[in-house]
């Protein structure tokens, strides 16, 4: 497969900013942004889908990690 061209690289980038303010609004209620993610996935290459949700998946951890603060596990509490 060939690198997108830059048209290309911005309808997935597109699609991908449309899936995750879907994603937000909805509470990441999968159902609810049905459509988004079948253009997501159209319109980007799979490896980019797949390093996308990691992505978003990875910045949500942060995201709870800010704002919630580190918790030890009590397994952690006893070493």
């Amino acid at each position: 497969m060939s690198a997108p061209n830059a048209v290309q690289r911005k309808a997935c980038w597109d699609a991908r900013d449309l899936l995750w303010n879907c994603l937000d609004v909805n509470n990441d209620q999968a159902p609810a942004c049905e459509k988004f993610q079948k253009d997501f996935e159209a319109m980007c290459p799979a490896q980019w889908v797949k390093h996308f949700d990691k992505r978003r998946d990875f910045l949500k951890y942060k995201e709870k990690l800010e704002k919630d603060g580190f918790q030890l596990t009590k397994v952690e509490e006893q070493q």
